[in-house]
């Protein structure tokens, strides 16, 4: 016999399925459907609450529960397959809750929408942030955060003010995030590569770049890398703060995928720093809303006014919208439950990939998986062109990042590709491996 919350359960999906109830329509009150099945409002939460666990409703504090919107299904036999595409996954965002919060925003700052705010980010955001950075292991003063449109002008700021040390050479990781390649460039500064892999980084090569080099700072994604997916030691992140320190150079820490950490020990650089080092950048758009383009950096108190400044000349002001929005999106305990939901459903996508991985053929090939996050790294025999294999790929509607792109020298690591599966589905990942590692196999023969 079924339990009255399966029963309460089924009910609404009958409402669903005969058009009672619609997209984004709001459930019935609690307190009405425990009269209506004779059971206390406990069961009446659980059957919501395992609804909402599967995707089905999402709740608003202090409004109740609605339908989430379902979306057309995509034709996985037919669509592509891309893999090269950073995006996460649409059926993971928030657009109702939200919609809520900027609605709640326009209420409350709309004396603010008509007027430039202040350059440095809403005072009450950056209060809230000290709180939710100090959940992650990241101490720091409300003076001390400036909220930027995107960890990206965060990125480009720093790559084009100057720096207390006065010197003009940028560091950074071999592979690494391709458009901090294009900013240096276009801002006139040279870079420099470490070698960097699986196993971590090239710390006496760092140590010889930081010693004979005028290195203005270190770029590193220190945590979930951008290609590889991995992540250093503990002790290899204090060694390179060290390092930093001995040699006179600054630390620009790229933490944009924080929120699908599931590692508690895996602490941030910025944690370790001991010297003052280290600027933390963080996204709030890839695990969250691509959309919205908040973005927060954590400065050195010397290099304040300096980064403000460069930030007056490029847009004044970040949204007040935006940012009056995600404040009551972390406020509300809303933006915690949306990453709770993301750190399962990213590393499912991982576990589901691993799993596939075993079941096919992937001799002469290294595969990269991490525990979660968006990326995987994978290292092809050096026989295989890399361009023959994507072209071949892309017939099939397939996309891939090749490794070429990930490193200053282009003509480095051409039997290394990159694939994303942040944004999706379970069975596009397992008919774009399948697919891929048969030409891999093709051109192995």
């Amino acid at each position: 016999m079924k339990k009255k919350y399966e029963l309460i359960m089924e009910h609404i999906q009958d409402k669903v399925a005969s058009n009672e109830l619609t997209q984004g329509q709001r459930l019935p009150a609690i307190r009405t459907m425990s009269k209506q099945f004779s059971c206390n409002k406990s069961t009446v939460i659980r059957a919501y609450k395992e609804l909402e666990m599967n995707h089905k409703i999402y709740a608003i504090p202090k409004s109740g529960y609605y339908l989430v919107e379902q979306h057309p299904l995509n034709n996985h036999h037919h669509g592509p397959i891309d893999f090269s595409q950073v995006l996460p996954d649409h059926r993971l965002l928030p657009y109702k809750e939200f919609n809520h919060c900027i609605n709640r925003a326009v209420e409350v700052y709309k004396s603010d929408l008509f007027s430039y705010s202040d350059a440095a980010g809403l005072p009450s955001l950056r209060k809230v942030l000290v709180k939710h950075f100090s959940e992650y292991q990241i101490f720091a003063l409300e003076d001390n955060i400036m909220i930027t449109s995107g960890a990206q002008q965060a990125l480009s700021i720093l790559t084009k003010m100057p720096f207390p040390n006065d010197r003009r050479l940028i560091a950074v990781e071999q592979p690494t995030y391709r458009l901090i390649h294009r900013m240096a460039e276009l801002n006139g500064y040279k870079l420099l590569g470490i070698n960097r892999d699986h196993n971590g980084l090239d710390l006496n090569e760092l140590e010889r770049v930081f010693k004979e080099d005028d290195v203005k700072f270190f770029y590193t994604i220190p945590r979930l890398h951008n290609p590889l997916g991995s992540s250093y030691t503990e002790k290899d992140k204090k060694r390179i703060i060290e390092l930093a320190n001995k040699y006179d150079v600054y630390i620009v820490e790229d933490d944009y995928l924080v929120d699908l950490d599931t590692n508690k020990k895996n602490m941030p650089l910025y944690y370790h720093d001991l010297y003052n080092r280290v600027i933390y950048v963080k996204s709030f758009s890839k695990a969250f809303m691509p959309g919205i383009r908040i973005g927060a950096v954590i400065l050195q108190e010397k290099m304040k006014g300096t980064f403000l400044a460069y930030k007056k000349c490029e847009d004044l002001s970040t949204s007040v919208l935006a940012q009056g929005a995600l404040e009551i999106f972390i406020k509300s305990g809303m933006y915690k439950r949306h990453i709770q939901k993301a750190q399962k459903d990213y590393k499912k996508k991982m576990d589901i990939l691993r799993l596939y991985l075993r079941s096919i053929d992937t001799s002469n090939v290294e595969c990269i998986v991490p525990e979660t996050g968006f990326f995987v790294w994978i290292k092809v025999s050096k026989r295989i062109k890399m361009s023959l294999l994507s072209s071949k790929l892309r017939e099939k509607n397939i996309y891939i990042s090749p490794g070429e792109e990930f490193f200053i020298d282009k003509m480095e690591q051409m039997n290394s590709f990159r694939l994303c599966i942040s944004h999706l589905s379970h069975e596009e990942i397992k008919r774009g491996i399948e697919e891929l590692f048969g030409e891999i196999q093709n051109f192995s023969q």
